[in-house]
């Protein structure tokens, strides 16, 4: 499970060879290596801490637990919104950084919103 960080970011290193100025893969390689960073140093692959974990991951923790946490899983029943919000504000200052999570709880709402309409999009089932 850990290696999905470094292997992620080893894919987007290979097409980001094959298109070296596009920006948008290598924001996704900072993304994809660094998301499970945690702001006290704990997280992996690379066992960064604080700023020197690259903003775009950083607010992708936040938003990757918050969708972890709200969706049912085969292992655990989805959690309710405002409880995923407190768990967040719990991990402020160890899990994630505690800039983004103030960012977060004001946008809190809008993240309720935009996950209830997703949450009523039909599963259409398929590949993409």
């Amino acid at each position: 499970m850990k290696a999905h960080a470094a292997r992620g970011a080893q894919t987007l290193e290979t097409v980001h060879a094959r298109y070296p100025d596009n920006d948008f893969i290598e924001m996704g390689i900072k993304i994809a290596r660094s998301h499970h960073e945690w702001w006290d140093g704990n997280g992996y692959p690379d066992g960064l801490a604080g700023e020197e974990i690259p903003l775009c991951a950083r607010i992708l923790a936040v938003a990757d637990c918050y969708d972890a946490l709200r969706s049912r899983r085969s292992y655990k029943p989805a959690i309710a919104h405002d409880e995923t919000c407190a768990i967040i504000r719990r991990d402020s200052g160890k899990h994630f950084d505690p800039a983004v999570t103030a960012v977060f709880g004001e946008l809190a709402g809008t993240f309720r919103d935009v996950w209830n309409r997703m949450d009523t999009v039909p599963d259409v089932g398929g590949e993409l």
